[in-house]
């Protein structure tokens, strides 16, 4: 449920982007559905990354804090 409320919060906002681009050149917002649907795509696509990427880094971070666990125990066990 969280990488679709990702990509629809990235979809959402890149629809905005693209009506803020057409308010400030005082364009029609609904000329062009396809510009919009583009917008929402490649926004969504960016969510989707955004969304691997943070489940990426935090496999890594598990992965590098049992590292340094597991050093810390063997400088113990070294040391005692």
């Amino acid at each position: 449920m969280a990488l679709l409320g990702t990509i629809a919060g990235f979809s959402l906002f890149g629809l905005a982007a693209r009506f803020g681009q057409l308010a400030i050149k005082k364009r029609n917002l609904m000329e062009n559905l396809g510009g919009h649907a583009l917008s929402m795509g490649v926004f969504g696509y960016a969510g989707y990354w955004a969304y691997r990427w943070d489940e990426r880094a935090a496999v890594m971070l598990a992965q590098k804090r049992a590292e340094i666990t597991e050093r810390r125990e063997r400088k113990l066990a070294h040391a005692a």
